[in-house]
């Protein structure tokens, strides 16, 4: 490879699929030492790009040049061999073992024919160290938090001292001070002579740290450019195919603001405790509002969520809704008075992957659905019909398996597994995490039509302008305790931050005493 040469050349790549075309005469190039954005909605090409690059999938056409050579991997461990490293959205681990194995995870280092387990935990102590993550390296993986995993899949990968390494929405799980963290070692990659390709839906994230951007559409490759010459808007235009004036009129936001149709609460949760990660949570709700849950990593928001739907058991605290106290020792009895939650981990907690669309929408309404064991297929097929039609969501048929989706598509699947069941409170955890802007822009404008017809939604986004622009109201947590409530006119992104940061802002003492009355 001569010095002027890109690392990575993909021309003319195309990959179908039965019935679908999902690459065509698409094309990547990759500079040494670059930092390069991969970029485009969910179902443009960008994932089955990275795949076929790296031997998940086998191309139909196209050739793939490395360093100068040709290459064609025919599996993803090759592809490591060759100097390729990738880290996946979804954590693809082994949570039940440690840390520390899974840095090392099939190349551990050996003494004679055993496996020098104290020189593994001090290897990862030290990789971790980079990013400033401090963990007992001999817990399974699974006891830790998202966004420890996704670190430690990133420290995995950068172990492997690769030329070039991907990152698939690495980000996603990550608080401001880690995101910090990891474009310092990305950074610090691009001296080392280390390519990077960049896959991020946030922006500002592009702008921070990468040289150049390649945009795709329909699985083609529509636009190469340096991020110095290229606005946000005019980005955002390229991905949807869309003029600028006409992005400027739609907004940056599909959110509408939203107002509650009643003024009696629906959910009213006081002082909830389920242990040191949760320990004095208020929040209420009204038909009709989207109200929002914000708060840094560690600060109790999903394990709020998971205590409103029985996932986790209270020690501490009470549930009131429509004015009655309940008990919800379990998502079942949840389900029963009318809550939905989609959870932040989709892939986990989330979807079922080999299982159908149809299958995966109507999983919760089986009960339903089903007289002495048997569904009736056609009422099932006629609501599944019926929210595909309803959400948008782009799939080949019911009988699609779910895996086979855009995370956005996802994402709309399991909303509609919920709204089939008419809920009267939706909770969302990271609702629109790791999906376009187009996606991200339809669940927007679903969740302000869904309030004004009168549901109520809880949301948890760490996209505070998300927060600022669709919210009714916002409550901030900190350290497992509700700090501050944050009513519509004072709503902004600077506001939840300094709450957030110091715990100043609107007094919780009336949320507790008055159930929220002042909102």
């Amino acid at each position: 490879m001569t010095e002027t040469e890109p690392l990575l050349v993909m021309e003319n790549i195309t990959k179908t699929f039965p019935g679908v075309l999902a690459l065509q005469d698409a094309s990547l190039r990759v500079g040494s030492a670059e930092v390069h954005a991969l970029i485009g909605q969910n179902g443009a090409g960008k994932s089955t790009m990275i795949k076929v690059l790296t031997g998940a999938y086998r191309k139909d056409h196209g050739s793939i040049r490395l360093a100068g050579k040709e290459v064609e991997f025919h599996s993803p461990g090759a592809a490591q061999r060759g100097g390729i490293s990738t880290i996946y959205q979804e954590v693809n681990l082994v949570g039940f073992r440690s840390v520390a194995e899974n840095i090392f995870l099939g190349r551990e280092p050996r003494r004679g024919p055993l496996i020098d387990g104290r020189r593994m935990h001090t290897e990862s102590r030290q990789l971790l160290a980079r990013f400033d993550i401090h963990v007992d390296v001999t817990e399974p993986l699974g006891a830790q938090s998202i966004a420890v995993q996704q670190m430690v899949a990133i420290a995995r990968a950068v172990s492997f001292q690769s030329r070039l390494v991907i990152m698939d929405e690495p980000t996603s799980s990550l608080d401001e001070r880690e995101v910090e963290t990891l474009f310092g070692v990305i950074r610090q990659l691009k001296q080392d002579g280390v390519s990077v390709i960049f896959v991020s839906h946030r922006l500002d994230e592009l702008y921070a740290v990468c040289d150049r951007v390649t945009i795709m559409r329909d699985g083609r490759t529509v636009d190469e450019r340096d991020m110095r010459e290229i606005s946000k808007l005019e980005l955002v235009a390229r991905m949807l195919g869309k003029e600028i004036g006409e992005l400027r009129r739609q907004g940056e936001t599909a959110f509408a603001q939203t107002q509650a149709t009643s003024d009696e609460l629906l959910l009213d949760a006081r002082g909830l405790q389920t242990g040191p990660a949760l320990r004095n949570a208020h929040v209420n709700v009204r038909p009709g509002e989207i109200v929002g849950l914000a708060g840094l990593l560690g600060s109790g928001r999903t394990e709020t969520a998971r205590a409103l739907f029985g996932a986790d058991e209270l020690q501490g605290g009470e549930i009131h809704l429509n004015g009655r106290p309940v008990h919800l020792h379990a998502p079942a009895d949840a389900i029963g008075h009318g809550i939905g939650f989609c959870s932040e981990d989709r892939k986990t907690e989330g979807i079922i992957p080999h299982m159908s669309v149809r299958e995966n929408l109507t999983l919760a309404l089986l009960p339903a659905l089903s007289r002495a064991g048997i569904v009736d297929a056609a009422r099932q097929a006629e609501i599944v019909d019926r929210f595909i039609a309803r959400l948008g969501i782009k799939t080949s048929g019911p009988d699609q398996k779910i895996r086979e989706l855009s995370g956005g598509n996802q994402q709309k699947v399991l909303l509609a597994r919920w709204l089939c069941l008419n809920p009267k409170l939706l909770i969302l955890d990271e609702p629109t995490r790791g999906i376009d802007v187009g996606a991200k822009g339809e669940i927007q404008a679903l969740l302000s039509e869904l309030a004004q017809g009168g549901l109520g939604v809880l949301m948890i986004s760490s996209e505070l302008e998300e927060l600022a622009e669709g919210a009714s109201r916002v409550f901030v947590l900190r350290d497992g305790h509700t700090v501050a409530e944050l009513p519509r006119a004072e709503l902004s992104q600077d506001a939840i931050m300094q709450v957030m940061a110091h715990g100043e802002g609107a007094s919780v003492a009336s949320v507790a005493s008055q159930g929220g009355a002042h909102a």
